[in-house]
């Protein structure tokens, strides 16, 4: 026996460092930094799944699993599994090796942004799998991560047969939810496209505003990193590119300090605050970033003009898609048309037209027409047209 050879001591400290090496416990808290400690001890009962994640795991794996332990909330902490996290690791570091882009992620950028398993509070479901046996053909067909996200964003909702909807069951739905009802919030389909693209190493993240500085709602969109961040509207894919987006002139107005007015994008890793969950307001769990200043734009002194929005609906008031003229009544300032958006549409997209405040105009919609005096002091006057 080797503890022979180096006498009784040396052979009883051999046999304790073997041992340790080999307990799971041990391992965690011998080399967890404090963070991971202090998580482990909060995680009550349920701790030793936790050690179990970490014990199975190592280099790079075993980083990249005490960053997610250390800084998930402690509802997680007491009820996630060994299983769930080792699988959501295994797939996610797979992903980084296969794609080509995988490499040039930094590691805190792949540790926040592409490594976790949620974006807000949404139910904790195993999605990775399934969303990387959808996206990684299509992604392996793209060069760089931005091609990438647009063809998921413009390939998958329709693979899914999942699209927006008021009618959807919660607004923070995991993707197994959203998949299963066929119809997600504005928030649920940010989720769902923030997982694709994590699914095949793209980072991603949730962005939104609690109220819009107009008060005409909230919205939730998705930022993906390519060498910097770039947004995109869920199922809301631009022919054009990336940072594009009906809600641009709404973000230009946010307020960096303004709670309620300014933009935040989610974060797994902690920070100084929180992402506001309108639909759980009291919860402050969700670390964030204010990003206001990468949307919000000064104010145009010398504009004139103000916006008219056209939101047209049937008999039962169900948002409608028509054809929309306005008619300006001045002599010489002629005519503007567009199309009105149906119920597929974000509530808050509406179709946009600028007009000149205290003039008259008549909106068309097929033979139905009705005249408009622009009276407004909030910049934007909505005009709603119902149609047989």
């Amino acid at each position: 026996m080797l503890w022979m050879k180096v006498g009784r001591w040396g052979g009883i400290l051999l046999v304790t460092l073997a041992w340790l090496a080999a307990s799971p416990k041990a391992s965690a808290q011998e080399t967890a930094s404090s963070e991971v400690t202090q998580a482990l001890t909060r995680a009550g009962d349920n701790r030793r799944k936790l050690e179990r994640a970490l014990a199975e795991t190592s280099g790079d794996e075993r980083r990249g699993m005490e960053f997610l332990i250390a800084n998930m909330p402690d509802s997680d902490l007491q009820s996630l599994s060994a299983e769930f996290l080792l699988e959501n690791s295994n797939l996610a570091w797979k992903a980084r090796r296969e794609l080509p882009w995988g490499k040039q992620i930094p590691e805190a950028i792949f540790f926040n942004n592409v490594l976790p398993y949620a974006n807000v509070d949404e139910k904790r479901d195993p999605w990775r799998k399934d969303l990387m046996e959808l996206c990684l053909p299509i992604a392996k067909e793209c060069q760089t991560p931005s091609e990438a996200a647009q063809r998921l964003n413009s390939e998958v909702f329709p693979k899914l047969k999942l699209g927006y909807s008021t009618q959807r069951k919660a607004p923070n739905q995991s993707p197994k939810e959203s998949i299963e009802q066929g119809k997600a919030s504005c928030t649920g389909l940010s989720i769902v496209l923030s997982d694709a693209c994590r699914a095949v190493c793209i980072p991603a993240r949730l962005v939104g505003t609690p109220l819009w500085a107009n008060k005409r709602g909230n919205h939730t969109w998705v930022e993906i990193w390519d060498g910097d961040w770039h947004f995109t509207g869920a199922c809301e894919p631009d022919k054009n590119g990336l940072n594009r987006g009906w809600f641009i002139g709404d973000a230009a107005q946010a307020r960096k300090d303004s709670f309620e007015h300014a933009i935040y994008a989610a974060s797994f890793a902690r920070t100084k605050q929180h992402f506001p969950l309108v639909w759980a307001m009291r919860n402050k769990n969700v670390p964030a970033e204010n990003v206001t200043d990468r949307y919000a734009r000064p104010a145009d002194a010398d504009k004139s003009t103000v916006l008219l929005l056209v939101r047209v609906l049937d008999g039962e008031r169900q948002r409608v898609v028509k054809g929309v003229r306005v008619i300006s009544q001045a002599e010489g300032n002629g005519e503007q048309s567009g199309e009105s958006r149906g119920e597929t549409a974000d509530l808050n997209d509406i179709l946009k037209f600028e007009v000149q405040p205290g003039a008259d105009y008549v909106v068309k919609v097929g033979d139905f027409e009705r005249k408009v005096r622009v009276v407004t002091d909030t910049g934007e006057l909505i005009v709603e047209i119902v149609v047989p």
